[in-house]
């Protein structure tokens, strides 16, 4: 599991109950939640369960302070108890943010629910076997949660919820994000204006963690390789006998078809300006000196229809959080969102 970082963000592992009508949650004496937030008290008064202040106030729920602590500690277990070592106004912080992603949630449960998005336990089980998966077998995964105060009835809620919101969201992007055909066009256009994939031979001599001395040392030996290659030499064969990168010397040093982004960036600037069938000069990057001989590059031959879904998908993804910020916003509008201050 992730370090706890006392910030919920928007994943599925997290509850948002939602309330009823303008229902205000309070926390029963007695309970883990109420201990807590009395603890919590000793150091930032505000929260005292007893007074339970209303942090989010919209027109048909509210956000208390009881209910924003009850969600830590049902998401974090015992390492909810890192709160009580830290100083006032961090914890007020903290919680303040908490109850903003909490009521956005609810907003959006809310909406969710108006459309009739569901999902089937089916669904959800996957979700549960995968991360079965990550911690070694579904035993383990109970037995984390029980070790650290959680349980497993709480994260299904958690998957169920975060699983609606995912699929409203998605909605959203696509109902919201005004793609037009012409912005497709000029994207596309773009695209088949320059290499999409290249093809190198590469020569590797690493100077991870080396010194300066032994680095000038490999810089020689890189430029006599550089020679050998110029002077007509076999690249393939030099490559088999020189370079230090396992991924791709005992293929003559080849990397077939790969696309922008992939390398490390002077690798990269190298593979796409590079003409094809030369040879670069001596390159640095992170892992060490590397030589290319370009082999090929492509372009874009799919049509626009072919290749439409895809840029759509792009351009969703590039709007994604402009397009997810200004829908909860209209939302807070709708619903009369208030904010105070703990």
């Amino acid at each position: 599991m992730k370090k706890f970082y006392l910030i919920l963000v928007l994943t599925l592992f997290m509850n948002f109950a939602c309330s009823t009508e303008k229902e205000k949650v309070t926390l029963e004496p007695g309970t883990a939640s109420y201990v807590f937030a009395s603890d919590l008290a000793k150091v930032l008064p505000a929260v005292n369960p007893d007074s339970n202040k209303v942090i989010i106030e919209t027109t048909t729920f509210v956000v208390t302070s009881g209910e924003v602590i009850d969600l830590i500690l049902k998401n974090f277990g015992k390492d909810a108890d890192q709160l009580l070592k830290m100083p006032p106004d961090q914890i007020k912080g903290i919680i303040e943010m908490n109850a903003d992603k909490l009521a956005e949630r609810k907003l959006l449960l809310k909406s969710a629910n108006a459309k009739g998005i569901s999902v089937s336990d089916e669904h959800v089980d996957s979700i549960l076997q995968a991360q079965y998966e990550r911690l070694g077998g579904e035993e383990k995964f109970v037995e984390y949660l029980n070790n650290n105060g959680m349980t497993i009835e709480v994260v299904k809620e958690d998957i169920t919820k975060g699983v609606i919101v995912t699929e409203y969201m998605e909605d959203v992007l696509v109902n919201e994000s005004d793609i037009s055909d012409e912005e497709l066009q000029s994207n596309y256009h773009q695209l088949i204006q320059q290499d999409q994939t290249a093809s190198v031979q590469h020569i590797l001599l690493l100077t991870q963690d080396k010194p300066n001395t032994e680095k000038a040392v490999i810089y020689n030996k890189m430029k006599t390789i550089l020679a050998k290659a110029r002077a007509g030499e076999d690249f393939g064969m030099l490559a088999q006998k020189y370079s230090e990168d396992p991924g791709s010397k005992d293929r003559g040093g080849l990397y077939e078809d790969f696309t922008r982004g992939t390398m490390v960036k002077p690798f990269e600037d190298a593979a796409f300006s590079v003409p094809v069938g030369e040879l670069s000069d001596i390159i640095e990057t992170r892992y060490g000196y590397h030589i290319l001989k370009v082999v090929n590059r492509k372009r874009e031959t799919r049509s626009f229809e072919e290749i439409k879904p895809e840029l759509t998908k792009k351009l969703l993804d590039e709007k994604k959080g402009d397009i997810s910020s200004a829908h909860i916003a209209k939302l807070k509008d709708e619903y009369g969102y208030t904010k105070y201050s703990l």
